[in-house]
């Protein structure tokens, strides 16, 4: 999965996302100027490969890419946890109502997932987390992803749990440095992976932290079949796709060149890696990578095509259900 240059398809674009190991297209906030251009966008994406998976990271709160234009300023998740606090049943309507509304208008501009719930817990200590996390309580993360989740489920759009197993704890920024967390294995699978066991079935996807866990792996886990086979796969029973984090981040760079990297993130058992924001990096990986992904990857990967059609814009904002969803929220953060 990789990115376009800008706001419409160069020749360039045009070439790396024909290319046979292209998976999908991840979109940022400067590929946004309006819902029309976006549209257009996804629309000539699709023209060239309809089997792109076109994703994007946004959460609410400081990750959200596209918040003009009609589309919904959504609460960061910590909000969202707060509220539970206060009521709990009110908390997972409003949670409902976030994923619904998100999902269906990211489905009506041609984009088929976001790269969320965020399942870390916050510590209060991590640089980049912060109040993108819903709890310090796993149980009550796990509650409220699943809410999110069957939000997102009611506008036919699958989901991805991050940063597994949990980077809540680790003060660095993956982005910037490589974060490393001293804790027993013992403790991140009582409590930072819980919500990875307890959501079970009802998570599509998870994408693992560019972070160390020296007690369990030298590697980070995006790297670590410790991580992703014996414990994600055969200890969680996981089924769903396993998508890397940005590949170009600092954290991922122990992993050598991009090449390198993401066939060590491939071998370890990610079905798609991302690179981000080096398109003409991308495509020399593109060109080098000899991956063959099995069956069961590909299947994984088509799970996480969103289900049913999509509303155009015009007939999502006047649908009952939405605007339903748009008061719930009003209400909670009036």
């Amino acid at each position: 999965m990789l990115d376009v240059v800008g706001t419409t398809l160069n020749h360039d674009d045009k070439r790396r996302l024909a290319h046979p190991m292209t998976g999908g297209v991840i979109l940022f906030a400067r590929h946004y100027e309006s819902r029309a251009q976006l549209i257009a966008l996804t629309d000539s994406i699709r023209a060239i490969r309809d089997d792109l998976l076109i994703a994007v990271d946004h959460e609410g709160g400081r990750v959200q890419r596209f918040r003009t234009d009609g589309f919904t300023v959504l609460p960061a998740m910590g909000k969202l946890g707060a509220l539970w606090d206060s009521d709990v049943l009110h908390a997972t309507k409003v949670t409902t109502a976030v994923g619904y509304i998100l999902a269906a208008e990211l489905r009506a501009c041609g984009i088929d997932m976001s790269f969320t719930p965020v399942l870390d817990l916050n510590y209060g200590q991590s640089q980049v987390i912060g109040d993108r996390s819903f709890h310090r309580d796993p149980r009550v993360v796990a509650l409220l992803a699943k809410s999110l989740n069957h939000g997102l489920a009611l506008a036919g759009m699958s989901n991805c749990g991050k940063h597994f197993p949990g980077h809540g704890f680790a003060h660095a920024d993956s982005h910037v440095a490589m974060p490393v967390d001293d804790r027993s294995l013992e403790a991140i699978l009582r409590d930072d992976v819980a919500p990875y066991d307890w959501l079970g079935v009802s998570l599509g996807a998870v994408l693992p932290a560019h972070v160390v866990y020296p007690q369990v792996d030298s590697k980070p886990a995006g790297f670590s079949r410790v991580w992703l086979q014996d414990i994600l796969r055969k200890k969680l029973r996981f089924e769903g796709a396993v998508f890397s984090d940005d590949l170009s981040m600092e954290a991922a760079r122990q992993g050598g060149t991009l090449t390198e990297g993401a066939s060590a993130a491939l071998e370890a058992g990610c079905d798609m890696v991302l690179i981000c924001n080096q398109p003409d990096e991308a495509e020399k990986v593109l060109d080098a990578l000899r991956f063959t992904p099995s069956k069961e990857s590909q299947q994984r990967l088509k799970r996480m095509r969103p289900r049913g059609k999509a509303l155009k814009w015009s007939k999502l904002v006047a649908e009952p259900q939405y605007l339903q969803a748009q008061a719930l929220l009003r209400s909670a953060f009036a």
